[in-house]
């Protein structure tokens, strides 16, 4: 007799290749706990346990009418012992297994370094499962713990074989798996590494760090924890470029890049990330970047504004207005609004990007500074530093004189760049961001509800993101009315969850500006928290510094790091004011109760606010 017991799915019992019905799902239980214990006595107290989340007082009685049963259709198979009962099955005939021992010579050939033969193996034992292991059995008993270290394994393997492709070079074929197993799978973070690395070698260098920005968002969001350090180093060696990431599998981009060179010279980097299709007002802005690039000594320009105000989209797409000056190279560094790198990383980045190998890389930060001074003073580069958060991390890219260029993005205004131009965005005008929807494709839905369209244009605060997230909702929700949407919006508690599409999230944006300013001073954390429970105005800075155990101008200079950081603004009577949507943001944040109704504070129009950290305002 031949039996197959398949655990990988739904239940399936085959005997000399017919599958049969074993009967109601306690019986079938039965069958798979003694498939799961298959050569070895499982006892009735604990084969119960797997059938039973309370096993009832007939518990033996059934047992043995089951195992009964079951024996009409496997036969001498099963076998009766004292108080137990034994299941015997020979090599192949439970998928379990099967599943089990090919997983096991998948990962012994990828310790062997032949990928091709673990990628064999492994697709075999991912063929075993057919759905979700013991669909349709009873739940909530002993059996679960070998359901879930099942699925487990399952993850495990699946992650193996998708090293294993990657060794081979088949970085877009893992893509849409990785994704897939993401979308249920969120807490991965082997599988984000893998999307990452897939990503990286492709050569789609900005997808890859949108990628570890979502695994960040999710671990944090869902845990409330960073990413692991190996997903971290991997991040920063994207940043990098890090030879070491690419150095077995380099992907055709990466080769292509590294190998344009002009006449035999050092290589051509063309970094710039895409322009945006639908790019809409910021005319003034654009053309005070443009000025800056065409300044005759140091041409330089710092890009600011508050999160989801359009930086990047603008730094792109004045760079891109521009490459025809720079034949030497476009170098684009994203540092993610990440304080912990430091300039010498940076510099580093740079050197490779242009050609530098990393053996031949200075140790000293000044040396590194020096040869990337050299190099820009004898090319013709344009760099693009975005996500910066000191001024010291693109210090020594500032061009010395004539020839190169550089673009800074950051959320704060970066003085300390002396010399350097600052252009900052205000937030979008209503007619702007009008025009920004339509050239998306709502123009039709505007013009059906002017009113709602109106509302809308001001729930999203002037912000490019949050109306491309908003357009990019009504494009995949053809049904949903402007009205409904707007309805929505306005339940603040929701707002942030609205504005988020894909990979466009406002609640990221303004969490990855907040985590910068925050990780420079904690106090600025929890001043920023205490302004989430007091939305229209913020506290007298005595009673914050009570409640914080501080002095009153140290509740001033984590105001002014606010403002700076475009996380607070100053309105007409010199109040401090949270935006809208960085209030919703605040709101959020643990913050300390409020003890009793306290009076607002302002500073005095004409009053330089840097100077109230050592002369408090005027009480009102």
């Amino acid at each position: 007799m031949e039996i197959h017991v398949r655990l990988l799915g739904t239940m399936e019992l085959w005997v000399d290749g017919r599958q049969l019905t074993p009967g109601a799902a306690k019986r079938r239980t039965v069958l798979a706990g003694l498939a799961l214990e298959a050569n070895r006595p499982v006892s009735l107290h604990g084969l119960a346990g797997m059938v039973w989340s309370d096993p009832p007082s007939s518990a033996v009685a059934n047992l043995r009418s089951h195992a009964a049963a079951l024996r009409q259709a496997v036969g001498d198979r099963l076998l009766a012992r004292p108080q137990a009962y034994e299941l015997r099955l020979a090599p192949g005939e439970l998928d379990v297994t099967d599943f089990q021992r090919l997983a096991e010579e998948g990962r012994s050939r990828l310790s062997e370094r032949n990928p091709a033969g673990a990628i064999d193996a492994l697709t075999s034992a991912m063929d075993r499962w057919r759905g979700t292991a013991g669909d349709g059995l009873s739940r909530g008993t002993l059996l679960d713990n070998h359901w879930a270290s099942l699925e487990e394994q399952r993850l495990q393997v699946f992650e193996d074989l998708m090293d294993a492709q990657l060794a081979v070079g088949a970085h877009s074929a893992v893509l849409p798996q990785l994704r897939r197993l993401l979308s249920a799978h969120p807490l991965r973070e082997r599988s984000w590494g893998q999307l990452i690395v897939a990503l990286y070698r492709r050569g789609d260098v900005p997808a890859a760090l949108v990628a570890y920005r979502d695994a960040r968002a999710t671990l944090r969001d869902q845990l409330g924890i960073e990413p692991g350090e190996e997903l971290q180093r991997l991040h920063r060696a994207v940043l990098d470029r890090s030879l070491e990431l690419s150095h077995q599998a380099p992907s055709p981009t990466v080769a292509v890049r590294e190998d344009v060179k002009r006449g035999g010279g050092p290589p051509v980097p063309r970094e710039l990330p895409a322009a945006l299709g639908a790019f809409v007002g910021r005319t003034r802005e654009h053309a005070e970047v443009l000025a800056a690039l065409s300044a005759p000594a140091s041409a330089a320009a710092v890009i600011s504004g508050a999160a989801g105000s359009g930086k990047t989209s603008l730094a792109v797409r004045a760079a891109h207005a521009v490459t025809v000056r720079f034949p030497d190279g476009h170098v684009y560094v994203d540092l993610h609004y990440q304080p912990s790198f430091s300039g010498d990383e940076v510099l580093a980045r740079v050197l490779r990007a242009l050609g530098v190998d990393g053996a031949a890389i200075p140790e000293r930060a000044c040396e590194r500074a020096g040869r990337v001074r050299s190099l820009l003073a004898e090319r013709r580069i344009l760099i693009v530093a975005d996500g910066v958060t000191h001024a010291a991390q693109v210090r020594a890219l500032v061009p010395a004189g004539p020839g190169s260029a550089l673009i800074v993005v950051t959320q704060r205004h970066l003085r300390s760049l002396d010399g350097v131009p600052r252009v900052d965005l205000d937030p979008m005008p209503v007619e702007d961001g009008r025009a920004l929807l339509a050239a998306l494709g709502c123009a039709e839905r505007l013009a059906a509800a002017p009113v709602a369209a109106g509302e809308l244009l001001r729930l999203c605060g002037g912000s490019p993101l949050a109306l491309r997230a908003v357009a990019f909702r009504l494009a995949a929700r053809p049904s949903e009315t402007l009205a409904g949407l707007v309805a929505e919006l306005r339940d603040p508690r929701r707002r942030l969850d609205l504005l988020a599409e894909d990979d466009l999230s406002m609640r990221q944006r303004i969490d990855l500006g907040f985590a910068a300013v925050r990780a420079d001073d904690e106090l600025v954390g929890q001043v920023f928290a205490l302004l989430g429970g007091e939305p229209e105005a913020v506290l007298p800075p005595e009673e914050t510094a009570a409640r914080l155990g501080v002095p009153a101008e140290r509740v001033w200079q984590a105001l002014e790091k606010l403002l700076d950081a475009h996380l607070v603004y100053l309105d007409a009577a010199g109040t401090y004011r949270l935006p809208h949507l960085v209030r919703d943001y605040a709101a959020e944040l643990p913050t300390m109760p409020t003890l009793h109704p306290l009076p607002t504070w302002r500073v005095e129009p004409g009053t330089d606010p840097a100077a109230a950290a050592v002369q408090p305002p005027v009480p009102r």
